[in-house]
């Protein structure tokens, strides 16, 4: 995600929606926010509750910044309306079977005016993990749907969301996976695949130039994911209690 289209203000009211390990969580955590880690996964949470609390024995958080952890589903937001200034959805709406009734709750929740990032995988490196293997796109609450950009822009636009553009990214990760689809996705011991998942870990830790620059490179041709900004009216076309109204009559 690219913090200068998503820039964040200390003391913003930020949801990540879908949160994992919370990646975003942290960081947005790290630039003052005030952050609600969401996710339906009670370990991931937990997880990530304890490295909230580490992060602010380390001092690494500024002073006024606070982090929760909220576990839910999607589909229901335990939100009231208008509740956040920014929501991060990163890597989970081709997990959700009904992903327009995720979309309007994030609608009702959103303030207007606010700011919504979105990431999905890219249609291209997405296809070409599917057609490399059953399992990657089959497992338990795995992938539902590959997304073209147009797609997930038409989506959200129907609902009322500006689109603000968007980005292309990890590029270097695309050929991880293809070579994890390859090989077998639960084949841990593959020694390509062990090699390769140490240059990213590396990659992310020391930010090389070199790696930075050939990411660049990479990222409009097979970037991992594709990154869409968007941005909920002022005025919306459909005030937000309609969302949530269309969402129960779903």
């Amino acid at each position: 995600m690219d913090f200068q289209r998503f820039r964040v203000a200390p003391g913003e009211r930020i949801m990540d929606m879908g949160c994992g390990a919370g990646r975003h969580a942290f960081e947005l955590y790290r630039r003052g926010a005030d952050v609600v880690a969401f996710d339906l996964d009670a370990e991931e949470l937990d997880g990530v509750e304890k490295m909230f609390g580490a992060m602010r024995l380390a001092g690494e958080v500024p002073e006024g910044a606070s982090a929760t952890t909220v576990q839910g589903d999607a589909l229901d937001l335990p939100f009231p309306d208008d509740h956040f200034d920014k929501i991060v959805a990163s890597e989970v709406l081709e997990h959700i079977p009904d992903d327009m009734r995720a979309m309007r709750e994030l609608l009702r929740v959103l303030k207007p005016g606010g700011q919504l990032a979105v990431t999905v995988p890219s249609w291209l490196p997405e296809r070409v993990c599917w057609a490399l293997s059953e399992d990657y796109h089959t497992a338990p609450g795995g992938h539902v749907r590959i997304y073209t950009r147009a797609e997930l822009e038409a989506k959200l636009k129907s609902l009322g969301f500006r689109v603000d553009g968007h980005h292309h990214a990890h590029g270097l990760h695309a050929p991880y996976w293809w070579i994890k689809c390859a090989v077998g996705v639960n084949n841990e011991g593959n020694p390509l695949a062990k090699a390769y998942h140490q240059v990213l870990v590396w990659d992310i830790m020391k930010r090389p130039l070199a790696t930075r620059l050939a990411e660049r490179v990479m990222n409009p041709l097979i970037g991992k994911s594709v990154v869409v900004y968007f941005t909920k009216p002022a005025t919306p076309d459909r005030p937000a209690a309609s969302a949530r109204e269309t969402a129960d009559a779903v």
